[in-house]
């Protein structure tokens, strides 16, 4: 059984993954010891499982303060420990790559970081109908999405 799993790192991101042909989607695990349980059942059974996840900017702007900074990275570094400790392979995917990828414009041809997450939900929601698709979920699918058109990944 293979596996494709994509992950949006952030505190209110998400997971979306293909398993042999059947997608998925969570927002991320709240609690660490439920992240370590989820993807301990998710990759039961699969051979080779692969994990796209974003590779997170080392510095995200003078308007976020560093605590927030520093929770991302936090998660992070806490999701491919996880991922390393199970055997899952790690690729990082920079948001700059798979966002150019679906020509959507970038976030600064929006009005703000509102418009844009939106502007990804509704893509994410065009490409994936039977999903239920939430602004946690949206960046994740998109990755996942990302890594099948390029031919990296098993398609739906």
């Amino acid at each position: 059984m293979k596996i494709t799993i994509a992950i949006d790192p952030g505190v209110l991101g998400g997971i979306a993954w293909n398993k042999d042909g059947q997608l998925g989607t969570c927002p991320m695990p709240a609690a660490q010891p439920e992240l370590v349980e989820f993807f301990g059942l998710l990759i039961a059974g699969t051979v080779n499982p692969v994990a796209w996840i974003e590779d997170v900017p080392k510095f995200v702007g003078k308007m976020i303060p560093s605590s927030t900074t520093a929770v991302l990275f936090f998660n992070v570094g806490y999701v491919e420990g996880v991922l390393a400790a199970k055997g899952v392979r790690i690729v990082r995917v920079r948001p700059h790559d798979w966002q150019k990828h679906f020509r959507l414009g970038t976030k600064k041809d929006c009005s703000g970081t509102t418009e844009w997450k939106n502007k990804l939900k509704s893509e994410a929601i065009r490409r994936f109908p039977s999903q239920k698709v939430t602004l946690a979920t949206a960046d994740a699918l998109l990755i996942l999405d990302y890594a099948q058109e390029k031919g990296l990944a098993p398609s739906n």
